[in-house]
């Protein structure tokens, strides 16, 4: 730092020099620091004197009296994986706070524990006997696997819609025109859906945005924290209640009341929505269910069933990469309880932490500084250094699924997250996750030099001032130089 600083010192007497030569008018044109919104980006008398990485730790040093990062905590390193030596760097050692870069470790855990090719499968069966005039005396059974993409429509995942005409599809072709029994949603790996708690520190946020229901609230009084709900738009009989968003499906759930130590949820489970859409279907053409909707999360005598169907989820390349380009918590978050399923046999939070923290262990992941917290990044408990990222998204370039896991990553100006920053230098020369929560703006990922290396980088500012708007200005300045390293 001491090193940068001086260099700094004698660019600055050198430009400020160069700055006087050019006479009265140079100098009244020249911006002031304090006053300016936007840093200077093209300094032909700097390119010509500077080298890209000079020109990279110039930058650095302007920003320590720049009005929007002067007072922020923030970290930078630029990492060469074939060398495996740091290029330049800043505060890389610093834990800070990562927002939904954190989605690089749970994605690449899922890829690692399940494979790029995995698919969760939910079927639907039958039980008993048909006879001849299509009366089915037995039940219908929904069997999940913990899909996390189940109904979303998203990323290639069929709507709930769509998962229904499959099934009701089949039930046709079966010839079954009544049901005597009853829709059984037999889902063992989702009982851990319904939870009474809510993660540390998380930002509490209005009407259609959103917070976990996972950790504890332990610290946190959400009647303080802009909770209720503006009565004119409150869906629920126009009672006040504490919303947040299920991380399994796009619907506003609610709690009835605040406890003290925690919340009580009432979360929408998937499952359970299909199986009445199906119920709901089946009534529709004339196909009658005379029993209900019912959950069996134990069966200790299981009846011999049928399979009629089964529908597929999209591959978990194909959801990684829509939770990586999209950012998409609610994915992130089911990804976090698959791999705490896959590791330790059961879906909860606590079980998809120990899972990624083990699995990061084993690969030599720098665990200095983290302090992983959920799936998806929204905790403002977690947090992450810069170099151990760095030295992480290195090492997956030797990994088997590094193809998969390097497309899944928005691409500067053109795709997911990026496609509005780095418009004109960088263009599609950063890959990389990008991280939005109040006050905290982060990019992490890789960049394709004009000479043709790939780098790893890390770029986490916690505490700015100022818009996010500026930030990524200074972000584009800090890493538009690096393409020609």
């Amino acid at each position: 730092m001491n090193k940068i600083k001086n260099y700094f010192s004698i660019i600055a007497i050198g430009f400020s020099s160069f700055v006087f030569s050019q006479g009265s008018v140079a100098v009244s044109t020249f911006p002031q620091v304090a006053d300016q919104q936007n840093l200077v980006k093209d300094i032909t008398a700097e390119k010509a004197l500077l080298s890209p990485k000079e020109q990279i730790e110039f930058n650095i040093n302007k920003m320590f009296t720049d009005p929007v990062l002067r007072n922020a905590n923030w970290g930078f390193v630029v990492y060469d994986p074939k060398t495996e030596k740091i290029v330049t760097a800043y505060n890389e050692t610093a834990p800070l706070i990562p927002a939904s870069t954190t989605k690089l470790l749970t994605t690449e855990t899922a890829f690692s524990l399940l494979g790029t090719k995995y698919r969760w499968n939910t079927q639907l069966e039958y039980s008993g006997s048909i006879d001849v005039d299509g009366v089915l005396t037995g039940n219908l059974y929904i069997v999940g696997s913990g899909d996390p993409s189940l109904g979303g429509n998203r990323g290639g995942a069929a709507s709930y819609g769509q998962i229904v005409s499959q099934y009701l599809d089949a039930i046709q072709q079966k010839g079954i025109k009544k049901i005597t029994g009853d829709i059984i949603i037999q889902t063992a790996i989702f009982k851990e859906n319904k939870t009474s708690e809510l993660p540390q520190n998380i930002v509490w946020l209005e009407q259609k945005n959103y917070f976990l229901p996972v950790g504890t609230t332990k610290d946190i009084d959400p009647r303080n924290e802009k909770l209720l709900i503006n009565q004119s738009n409150n869906p629920f009989n126009q009672q006040k209640k504490y919303f947040y968003i299920s991380p399994y499906a796009n619907k506003l759930v609610y709690a009835d009341k605040f406890e003290g130590a925690w919340v009580t949820t009432k979360v929408a489970e998937p499952p359970a929505f299909l199986a009445n859409k199906l119920r709901e279907s089946l009534v529709k053409n004339k196909i009658a269910v005379s029993g209900k909707v019912t959950p069996k999360i134990v069966d200790r005598e299981p009846e011999p069933r049928e399979i009629l169907t089964t529908y597929k989820s999209p591959t978990l390349a194909e959801i990684v990469n829509y939770t990586n380009q999209r950012s998409d918590n609610g994915y992130a978050e089911a990804l976090l309880k698959s791999n705490g399923f896959q590791k330790l046999g059961d879906q909860t939070v606590e079980s998809g932490r120990l899972a990624v923290t083990e699995h990061l262990q084993s690969i030599g992941f720098d665990l200095n500084g983290l302090n992983y917290m959920d799936g998806s990044g929204l905790s403002k408990a977690h947090t992450v250094t810069p170099i151990s990222q760095v030295k992480f998204l290195a090492k997956m370039m030797k990994s088997p699924y590094y193809k998969e896991y390097f497309e899944s990553l928005p691409i500067a100006g053109q795709s997911g997250t990026l496609k509005h920053m780095f418009m004109v230098n960088s263009n599609g020369q950063i890959f990389a996750k990008t991280g939005t929560l109040n006050g905290v703006k982060c990019l992490a990922g890789y960049i394709k030099t004009r000479s043709n290396k790939t780098l790893a980088f890390s770029l986490l500012i916690n505490k700015f001032s100022g818009s996010v708007a500026q930030v990524k200005d200074r972000m584009e300045q800090l890493l538009d130089p690096t393409l020609d390293l």
